[in-house]
């Protein structure tokens, strides 16, 4: 509990941890009112506040096109989870006993809302100052990838460099998924000109998409399918 009270800001005894730690099916389960759903709802709008005005400082030059694909890439279900996993926090949420036995504490979509819900009870608890600390810290890794990516998601990048040497916009195709329904997962194959020529994994489809992008930008390998697709000389006769 200390953790995430470092984590998120939180003085000892704040008002609003134990609602931002309660699970609607625990809440259930023991009749009581409060759960963290309305604070998962605050803490998105808070969330999408605070990383909107960090985008608008860090990249002073991107337009509003711009900027909204780049929250999109860091202010994601994928990435909150991700900060959730990465911390252990789910190992403080308060799940009913059906809940637990459906391995909802891993699951991707209740990490993200117990994530939200934590900002929240920082917003309330602490001061916007202190919302926007937490939140800075949450997209950190991402907001670091943004920066060395010029603030391109791997997407967009990667489509920017095939259209660039004249190929045809990456395609993408689910070719495996899994998993139970609250924790599926997704392999997806990124193809230049129907040839496929990375593949990456992810929560949803559209992170796998961005993970076989970004393979694809690392390795190169779409080059080698657009050099293949160049025409030779012709035959003499």
């Amino acid at each position: 509990m200390s953790d995430i009270q470092d984590l998120f800001g939180l003085e000892e005894g704040s008002a609003h941890l134990e609602e931002a730690l309660t699970h609607p099916s625990f809440a259930n389960e023991r009749r009581q009112a409060l759960n963290n759903q309305r604070l998962e709802f605050l803490g998105d709008a808070v969330l999408e506040l605070c990383i909107s005005e960090l985008l608008c400082r860090e990249f002073p030059e991107a337009d509003e096109g711009r900027l909204t694909r780049l929250r999109a890439s860091v202010v994601n279900t994928d990435a909150l989870a991700a900060f959730a996993r990465s911390h252990d926090i789910s190992a403080a949420l308060l799940l009913g006993r059906g809940a637990e036995a459906s391995d909802l504490r891993n699951s991707t979509n209740v990490l993200a809302d117990l994530v939200e819900a934590l900002i929240a009870a920082c917003y309330l608890d602490c001061g916007m100052q202190a919302a926007r600390a937490a939140c800075t810290a949450i997209i950190a890794p991402e907001l670091e990838r943004l920066r060395n990516d010029e603030g391109l998601d791997p997407k967009t990048a990667l489509q920017q460099e095939v259209q660039a040497t004249g190929g045809p916009p990456p395609a993408y195709e689910v070719v495996d998924s899994g998993g139970p329904a609250h924790e599926r997962w997704f392999r997806v194959r990124a193809t230049v000109g129907g040839v496929g020529v990375a593949e990456g994994e992810g929560k949803s489809k559209r992170g796998a998409e961005r993970e076989a992008a970004r393979a694809a930008l690392e390795s190169g390998s779409w080059r080698g399918q657009l050099d293949a697709e160049e025409p030779g000389d012709e035959p003499s006769e």
